[in-house]
C-alpha cells in the first residue's frame, strides 16, 4: 500500500500493516529503526532508495488499532495522519487523513 501524502513534495510511504496470511513475501530489509516511546511498545523501521522512496514499518503493542501522524511541525494542525488496524473478524482497515 502506497500513499502519497500531498503537503509533503516529491515523497512517497509506506506503511506495512502486519498480515499473518499465508504466502505473503517477506519484509523488506530496513537499515533503520528506533523506539519512540519510553516502554518500548512502539517501533519504527524505516531506509529510502535511490528515487527517495522511503519505506516504514510500525510495530506497535495494540488492542487493534494505530495510528501514525508526519507533521512538518511537529504539531496535530497540518498533520498527514494514517489509521489502520484489525477487526474482530480479522479483516484489516486502513485510513489516511
Amino acid at each position: 500500500m502506497a500513499v502519497i501524502f500531498s503537503r509533503i513534495k516529491g515523497m512517497f510511504f509506506l506503511l506495512f500493516l502486519p498480515c499473518f496470511c499465508s504466502g505473503q513475501p517477506a519484509p523488506p530489509l530496513l537499515r533503520f529503526s528506533t523506539f519512540l516511546d519510553p516502554a518500548n511498545m512502539v517501533y519504527l523501521r524505516w531506509d529510502h532508495d535511490e528515487q527517495e522512496l522511503m519505506t516504514f514499518e510500525l510495530q506497535v503493542h495494540t488492542t487493534g488499532w494505530v495510528a501514525f501522524g508526519f507533521s512538518p511541525h511537529g504539531e496535530l494542525p497540518g498533520s498527514d495522519i494514517v489509521i489502520g488496524g484489525v477487526f474482530p473478524n480479522g479483516s484489516i482497515y486502513f485510513s489516511v487523513s
